[in-house]
């Protein structure tokens, strides 16, 4: 049996560097890192490099669009992202048009100053919020699988219109920047004390960030940015916080994801990778890219503009990933200088025009959790 064709269009995101896809594709071109020093003692003790969004532009945007004062930080964030995607799309949001939310942490700050836990603190309270403000019918789909999240939202997304449950599908994704959050990753002495580099030989560790992007999955093809043609998600189950030396379970994901798409290896025109810059990351994913053919394939990470924005990081690189394939124009892997990791991979070292009809986003996470998802650019409407 044929599948229906599943599209992907009206993004946005709200990051460091803009709260729209235009302010953040122009920064890219520019060669700005929203990442800075920051020295807030509430979060950590010592200064940090992260990509935090200012809380004053944060909230006079969202006047714009709402007098409620009773949202969180992160509610605002994700709420910022999906207002003009739903406004965009004119699509009703009841019957068969899916609400799914993704993150990794959701509000954990609203249990800092509380005895009970709040309901906005459980991420179906979270989504309930969210899906309230816009009146989203269906009971909402909430996607929490630590760093792959955000891109697994997508797949989620068009699977369920795929099996003829839903037509459309909104998607939003959002993680903020935390003392839970920073306390975790620096236990595990894995942040680095310098925005961080990506496949470098000098990359020192993960640079954290927050932002939150929107994107809708639908089976109209009208002001589609993309097909999406394939996708795979397979566990390595290898360790709570360390990937697969082999890169297995993110290689079994690439193999399902092109499988599906019915296309080779050699069709993929650019990479959009999860590269956080720690020392296994990064050499996992070189080892599984050659494994899997895509080594001489263009590849960055964005995480040297961003920061790692957890379960957001999927979906908001997906948004610059077409972004990329809309302009045929590859951006730089900011932070790269010299090769890290053991075997070969084309990382993108300046923005360059290129020709881009598919393009592959990967991500992989805590517990072993790999997802790859592949996209064709539309083409005379089809």
């Amino acid at each position: 049996m044929d599948l229906r064709n599943v599209y992907i269009s009206h993004t946005n995101c709200v990051t460091p560097l803009g709260f729209d896809v235009e302010s953040n594709v122009h920064a890219l071109e520019k060669g700005i890192s929203g990442i800075s020093r920051q020295d807030n003692p509430a979060l950590m003790d010592a200064p940090f490099y992260s990509g935090v969004i200012d809380d004053e532009k944060l909230n006079a945007a969202f006047a714009a669009i709402s007098n409620g004062n009773s949202y969180t930080r992160l509610e605002k964030m994700m709420l910022l992202a999906l207002y003009p995607v739903v406004q965009k799309a004119g699509i009703a949001l009841t019957g068969k048009t899916a609400f799914v939310l993704s993150t990794t942490k959701g509000n954990i700050t609203a249990l800092q100053h509380n005895e009970a836990v709040p309901q906005e603190a459980y991420l179906q309270g979270l989504a309930q919020n969210i899906a309230g403000f816009f009146g989203f019918s269906s009971q909402p789909i909430v996607v929490s699988n630590a760093c792959v999240s955000g891109i697994l939202a997508i797949s989620v997304a068009k699977r369920i219109i795929q099996a003829g449950a839903y037509d459309h599908a909104f998607i939003v994704s959002g993680d903020e920047v935390s003392k839970f959050v920073l306390a975790g990753f620096n236990s595990f002495q894995a942040m680095s004390d310098e925005p961080c580099r990506p496949y470098s030989a000098n990359r020192k560790g993960v640079t954290l960030g927050e932002a939150a992007a929107a994107a809708l999955v639908t089976v109209d093809s009208k002001n589609a940015n993309a097909k999406i043609i394939g996708d795979g998600s397979i566990n390595d189950a290898n360790h709570i916080s360390g990937p697969s030396r082999t890169g297995e379970g993110l290689v079994r994901s690439i193999e399902s994801a092109l499988k599906e798409a019915k296309i080779s290896a050699d069709a993929i025109q650019y990479i959009s990778a999860h590269g956080t810059a720690t020392s296994f990351n990064d050499e996992m994913e070189a080892i599984a890219f050659n494994r899997t053919g895509l080594n001489e394939i263009p590849v960055n990470s964005f995480k040297g503009y961003y920061g790692h924005t957890l379960g957001a990081s999927g979906l908001l690189e997906t948004v610059m990933g077409l972004e990329t394939m809309k302009h045929n124009r590859v951006y730089t892997s900011l932070g790269y200088d010299e090769p890290g990791v053991s075997q070969p991979i084309n990382v993108i070292r300046e923005n360059k025009d290129t020709q881009v009809d598919y393009f592959l986003k990967t991500a992989s996470g805590f517990g072993g959790c790999n997802t790859a998802v592949v996209f064709q650019k539309i083409k005379n409407g089809r």
